[in-house]
């Protein structure tokens, strides 16, 4: 094998071939993705990382290379050496390599293969879990290569574009110190000091606001973080995260500089043009028209608000609502019969999950009266207002939810993607980027009863807004942003604070004690005494940006080895118990630890 490889090395892949290549010598390397015997030859197709070439084996060229043929068995990892011929009339089009063949004068076998517990093809219909237990397989799919092949060449072309700006590359540590507070974080013991514990860095924050305050001035990372976070198709306990600080900058100064490094990324990694500068929305605009602060701007179609015109609108279903402090939201739908009953019935149910106990609905009448279960009870001033707002016309239906803000503001938000992909509205081929900017600094824990950083406790507030902090804290905007595209939120940053009492400041609005303070923030505290610029950043998240890059429906599909819902990797079986001698090294009972295998969902994927 090892003589092989010296004197034939690999000459092309077998994605690379075409009719101009025809008589010329070649060495391919590949596995065997199927092989047919049609009497007098044999034909197999190779496949490696860049394609399929089809390559034949007939006696009257070389006997030995078809006496072995007999042997080969699908994904057998082989090699051959021959001459490329052209497939006249017979040519494949749907292959990259469909007008050439190759006739085979020397087969090499490296290595045979079982037969796989799945087809190693696109478009299976395969368990997850068994595609996770053998995932060295699955990824030799093409469509799995392609993702993360796209995922490589966007995160070259990031990297690219921040060094040629001038940012550096720094590393921060993983293991760090443990502060309350964000994501609840994975801990990791340290046996040279018994008892006590690192934290894995849920995110570069602190030590990137500190490279600011040592004069880097432009800053990043692409690096992975850990959260010990509930899972769902776009959460993984290990992400990587696009991570950029810089110094003496405003919000626009960064947007910009993002949008020119998201543009430069989808035009070398899928030759897709990127229109800048992306649309700039408020979160209360966003809130009003979406429902959420993450809108898909593909799908057209708008939220409002008519909690005015219901308060005394003759339905006791909405006055009630609005006498307890809710509101009612209002989603208008063009052409409104492309809705069948039993589809709006099915809205109700669709509902429930967000906590809302009905949707009502009513059909606009070409006088635009309303045929609903509710119509005859609603006031004609009333329906004339919500028509006015809305923009009703003849033909449209009209939906409604009825409740706490952030409760019907959610639902509806869903309501509205549901029904845009029930009627097709979405373009799924196009990419919408947007920056919500705006958003609240601080959000009311009613479990906690007191107000929360919406962020983190280092986001500054706009300066309009500074003289709020105490006195009203709810209508306090912070100077943050985030970055959504087709209603993901690719990242999210903010210009931090740098000053002294500003900080204080929002560190008593948010309860924290300066002795509090210390013990979570201290020596970053300690570094701001020392002249910090004015700064700012982002972070984004590189797994969610190659999972729309790709058009993947899980995050799992751009990530080489992932993990399932419950956190379990399983190919390798991790997490595994360790033993007595391992624990007691650490300093650690063995005190209530749970067997292996315990969990009957660990397989849940």
């Amino acid at each position: 094998m090892t003589s092989f490889l010296n004197d034939h090395p690999m000459t092309h892949s077998c994605g690379a071939l075409r009719e101009s290549d025809v008589d010329a010598t070649v060495t391919l390397s590949g596995w065997v993705a199927n092989r047919r015997d049609h009497g007098g030859c044999v034909f197999i197709d190779l496949r490696d990382r860049d394609g399929i070439t089809q390559v034949v084996f007939d006696p009257s060229i070389c006997k030995s290379a078809f006496d072995q043929v007999g042997e080969l068995r699908s994904e057998f990892c082989i090699a051959i050496v021959g001459t490329v011929a052209s497939r006249g009339a017979q040519k494949n089009p749907k292959m990259a390599t469909g007008a050439i063949e190759v006739h085979t004068s020397h087969l090499e076998i490296f290595s045979t293969s079982e037969t796989p517990p799945f087809l190693i093809e696109d478009g299976i219909e395969t368990n997850e879990a068994l595609r996770l237990k053998y995932r060295y397989l699955d990824l030799r799919r093409p469509e799995m290569q392609k993702k993360l092949r796209i995922r490589s060449k966007a995160s070259q072309a990031i990297r690219t574009f921040l060094s040629d700006n001038s940012f550096d590359e720094v590393e921060t540590p993983f293991m760090v110190k443990y502060t309350p507070g964000g994501a609840r974080n994975f801990v990791v013991p340290s046996r040279l000091n018994p008892g006590s514990f690192y934290a894995l860095a849920e995110s570069p924050q602190i030590y990137k606001q500190l490279l600011m305050v040592a004069g880097f001035e432009r800053y990043f990372q692409i690096t992975r973080c850990f959260r010990d976070e509930d899972l769902r198709q776009d959460r993984q306990p290990e992400f990587t995260q696009i991570d950029i600080e810089m110094s003496f900058i405003s919000e626009v100064q960064l947007q910009t500089m993002i949008e020119g490094m998201l543009a430069k990324t989808w035009k070398d990694t899928l030759d897709v043009e990127i229109p800048t500068p992306f649309l700039r929305m408020t979160h209360h605009e966003a809130m009003l028209k979406y429902g959420c602060d993450k809108p898909d701007l593909r799908l057209d179609l708008t939220l409002c608000e008519v909690t005015e015109p219901a308060k005394d609108c003759g339905f006791k279903i909405f006055e009630g609502t609005v006498k307890k402090g809710g509101i009612v939201k209002c989603f208008r739908v063009p052409d409104g019969k492309r809705l069948s009953r039993s589809a709006l019935d099915a809205l109700t149910p669709f509902a429930k999950p967000y906590g809302i106990a009905g949707v009502a609905f009513a059909r606009v009448q070409d006088d635009l009266s309303w045929k609903a279960p509710f119509a005859k009870v609603f006031t004609d001033e009333a329906r004339a207002e919500v028509n006015r707002i809305a923009g009703a016309q003849a033909g449209d239906l009209l939906l409604f939810v009825a409740d706490k803000a952030k409760k019907a503001n959610t639902c509806m938000a869903a309501i509205r993607t549901h029904i845009g992909d029930k009627l097709g509205l979405i373009n799924h081929d196009e990419f919408r980027f947007m920056w919500l900017t705006d958003p609240p600094l601080f959000e009311y824990s009613e479990g906690d009863e007191k107000w929360v950083s919406s962020h983190h406790p280092f986001t500054c507030p706009r300066p309009e807004d500074e003289d709020k902090l105490l006195s009203d804290p709810a209508n306090v905007l912070a100077r943050a942003y985030d970055v959504v595209l087709n209603g993901v939120e690719l990242g999210g940053g903010s210009i931090r604070i740098h000053r002294a009492d500003l900080q204080g400041k929002v560190f008593e609005a948010l309860g924290i004690s300066a002795e509090d303070a210390e013990q979570k923030f201290g020596f970053l505290l300690e570094a701001f005494r020392y002249g910090p610029p004015p700064h700012g950043g982002i972070a984004l998240g590189l797994d969610r940006l190659a999972m729309l890059m790709t058009g993947a429906q899980s995050l799992r599909d751009v990530l080489a080895f992932p993990k399932t819902q419950k956190g379990t990797d399983l190919m390798s079986e991790a997490p595994t118990p360790v033993d007595k001698d391992q624990l007691a090294e650490l300093y650690i009972q063995n005190t209530a630890l749970p067997t292996k295998g315990s969990d009957s969902s660990e397989n849940e994927s």
